[in-house]
């Protein structure tokens, strides 16, 4: 999945978002080779890649909703490798394609809830 928006994202915006501690998230690593991280429990997690472009491999719903929330905040579209779109309405996070719509489940549940792996 990768963060889109019509003007290009500068690392110096995603060191200003993750900055604020209202946003939950830390960069870490440079402006050639960086990472997103969310916090759950006592461990940090990759929630997003930055080389040039910011982008996610999510393995969870919690994961999917961390990337959700990341664009949201970045004024940005979080799009899937086959054009699906996903993103947070009524605070409930979903993928959408075309006229179909699939619903993740509520944000702040799926936060509590934690990076549990999908199953194979």
């Amino acid at each position: 999945m990768r963060v889109q928006r019509e003007s290009p994202l500068a690392y110096a915006e995603l060191t200003q978002l993750t900055a604020s501690a209202e946003s939950g998230l830390a960069l870490r690593g440079t402006p050639e080779a960086g990472e997103v991280v969310a916090r759950h429990g006592e461990s940090e997690h990759t929630v997003a890649i930055w080389r040039g472009r910011l982008y996610g491999e999510p393995t969870s719903d919690w994961a999917v909703a961390q990337l959700a929330r990341l664009a949201g905040m970045l004024g940005a579209r979080l799009v899937g490798e086959d054009g699906e779109a996903y993103g947070i309405r009524d605070g409930i996070v979903e993928q959408v394609n075309g006229e179909s719509a699939y619903e993740f489940g509520k944000l702040e549940e799926l936060i509590a809830l934690g990076p549990s792996q999908w199953a194979s």
